[in-house]
């Protein structure tokens, strides 16, 4: 089985071919996002705790998270859905897909380093790769610089040298003037909506008060007319 190994402090990745099945005991009947510890796997691992992050098997089909199996099964999916790629809009689609419970007919099994141990694994831990893209989102960029929330978040945005000149991304949740401005301006729109609403419910009342009080007078007037014509 290979193991697909993943570090998410140093952004590496690294795979690794196990041919003894004995040292892939751990993880089998384990679940996805289960931590398990990689003394098994040999000395170089001894001290890690691995998160199982999935994998596929001997044909290909990954393994879905909530599958509670260790064996294929067809599902009807929709989008929104993981292991499946909406084609069209609106479309369903009936798909094999194995369950999340590790077993020996895995080909790949994707793992995370969860805990680093005592020694460096060259290709993993031992090397910084840089990230290509920064964080898009406000909180994002603020929580990886440190800021306050009266600081700039533009002036932080990590910015990557194209052919011809610096690409920045568009910071996604940025609070600026002009979005108060526009959101102080929809909640007076429906103030305004609201008290003018209230003033025709009010104006619709009184005027169908009105209607009731001439309706009941004019009932009146005939009720006495008749009375008056049969006393003749």
């Amino acid at each position: 089985m290979k193991l697909n190994l993943s570090n998410p402090t140093t952004g590496m990745q690294k795979i690794v071919e196990i041919d003894d099945d004995k040292k892939l005991l751990p993880f089998f009947d384990k679940r996805m996002a289960t931590e398990v510890a990689g003394d098994s796997l040999g000395e170089e691992f001894k001290g890690y705790v691995f998160k199982i992050g999935g994998g596929n098997d001997k044909q290909g089909f990954p393994m879905k998270q909530g599958i509670l199996c260790n064996h294929r099964v067809k599902l009807l999916f929709k989008k929104g859905m993981s292991c499946f790629r909406e084609r069209r809009k609106g479309c369903r689609k009936r798909k094999s897909v194995r369950g999340c419970v590790v077993g020996p007919d895995l080909a790949v099994m994707h793992l995370v380093v969860a805990k680093k141990g005592e020694q460096e694994i060259p290709g993993l831990t031992d090397d910084q790769r840089a990230r290509r893209l920064g964080p898009k989102r406000a909180s994002h960029i603020r929580k990886l610089f440190g800021l306050e929330k009266q600081d700039d978040v533009r002036k932080f945005v990590v910015r990557r040298e194209t052919a011809k000149k610096k690409k920045a991304p568009k910071i996604q949740r940025l609070v600026t003037p002009a979005m108060l401005q526009r959101k102080r301006y929809y909640k007076s729109i429906v103030r305004k909506r609201m008290v003018l609403g209230k003033k025709l419910k009010e104006d619709y009342q009184k005027r169908l008060a009105e209607f009731h009080h001439e309706q009941k007078a004019a009932r009146a007037a005939e009720v006495a007319k008749k009375k008056g014509d049969k006393s003749k």
